[in-house]
């Protein structure tokens, strides 16, 4: 099949006149025949992207892949054999990194290839399959972040008063993420909206330039579920949780000034408790993903709504984007995780830079309270 044979620059490299690729060529000339039905004939009116932008993809989604692949590797690897990191919540986390690296196996050689041909070249089946893959993985992600924040919120805000997480209650936390996420992305998969080539057609995703209401009312109601409610409860969460802290510092301030000395901890570093440690890099990596997943929800929301010309580069490169929220999370926890720091230096010491700090703070993993070094119990 020779449109897919090599890479080929004719479509760019013809008439200038108008753009990259002349009066007579657009984005869409590469499609191979069996693709050419899922192709929007929104993507008709832009001329061929530049190769070099193909080339840029292709590097950056195999750089990326291989540091999510290896990185999330090691996150679960680690949680997995460290016993002091088997803990309940701890599940969420290994949860977390698992859909983060399984995002990249499945999403980025695909791409490299595709950008390589400057074009999907993988058949319809598996355009539907990555699209699939993508947005399961995609909404596992930022759910097992919501989940993490509920627990945080318990263990902090309710503290005592909270029901101890279990295990069991993990499992089913984590069996009811993959529940949801595999059940909205069925759903194009059996008529409601459907999975097609997107942006430069090097990936495939929702259908979000359709003129079709039916198809347009499930990207609306997909974002509802895996976008803003979850962002709304992690909100709530960690808005509860910023105040509890802020209350339960003020208090040790308060009773250490009663006590004329510089403070009730047993050393200057510990300045909050192990639990509050965990809810920031919770709070970091949540951040990271609402920084990445953002751009791409405000491409499909300008799709549905018509509100502005999106052009192939803008919408691949907010795919990328978001993609790129696989690498941050190993990333983050092997910087700020006190015990992952430790089981990292002792397994793969050449990968951390500095030595990790030895903490005092016991964390009662029944009762959701942390000892603070001097004894006192805390729900923060």
């Amino acid at each position: 099949m020779s449109v897919v044979g090599q890479p080929s620059f004719a479509a760019w490299s013809g008439a200038q006149s108008s753009g990259f690729g002349g009066n007579n060529l657009s984005v869409v000339d590469k499609v191979t025949p069996d693709m050419i039905h899922l192709v929007d004939p929104y993507w008709y009116q832009f001329p061929p992207m530049n190769p070099l932008w193909h080339a840029l993809l292709g590097i950056s989604i195999g750089v990326l892949g291989v540091i999510s692949l290896i990185g999330n590797g090691m996150v679960m690897y680690i949680f997995a054999t460290t016993k002091a990191l088997k803990t309940p919540s701890n599940l969420l986390v290994v949860n977390l990194a698992f859909s983060d690296f399984s995002m990249m196996f499945t999403n980025s050689f695909p791409m490299v290839v595709n950008n390589y041909y400057e074009t999907w070249i993988w058949g319809p089946l598996n355009c539907a399959l990555y699209g699939m893959f993508g947005s399961i993985f995609g909404c596992v992600s930022i759910w097992s972040m919501a989940f993490i924040a509920l627990d945080r919120y318990n263990v902090i805000v309710k503290g005592l008063n909270a029901k101890p997480f279990t295990k069991k209650t993990a499992s089913l936390w984590i069996l009811l993420i993959w529940t949801m996420a595999i059940g909205w992305s069925l759903a194009p998969l059996f008529g409601w909206n459907r999975f097609v080539p997107e942006g430069n057609l090097s990936s495939c995703g929702t259908d979000f330039v359709t003129k079709e209401l039916f198809h347009k009312s499930f990207i609306l109601v997909y974002a509802s579920f895996v976008y803003f409610t979850p962002l709304s409860l992690i909100i709530y969460c960690y808005f509860f949780i910023v105040q509890a802290v802020a209350v339960h510092e003020k208090s040790m301030r308060e009773q250490a000034k009663k006590m004329n000395v510089a403070s009730l901890r047993s050393a200057e570093s510990q300045q909050t408790s192990a639990e509050c440690k965990l809810a920031k890099i919770a709070l970091m990596t949540i951040a990271l993903w609402f920084f990445a997943w953002t751009p791409y929800l405000v491409i499909n929301f300008c799709g549905i709504f018509e509100s502005q010309k999106i052009s192939p580069l803008s919408t691949i490169w907010s795919s990328l984007f978001a993609k790129a929220n696989a690498c941050y999370n190993p990333i983050v926890y092997g910087i700020s995780h006190p015990k992952y720091r430790q089981a990292l230096e002792k397994r793969f010491p050449s990968l951390v830079c500095g030595k990790s700090v030895p903490r005092d703070d016991a964390v009662s993993n029944t009762s959701g309270v942390t000892q603070v070094a001097d004894g006192d119990k805390t729900s923060a």
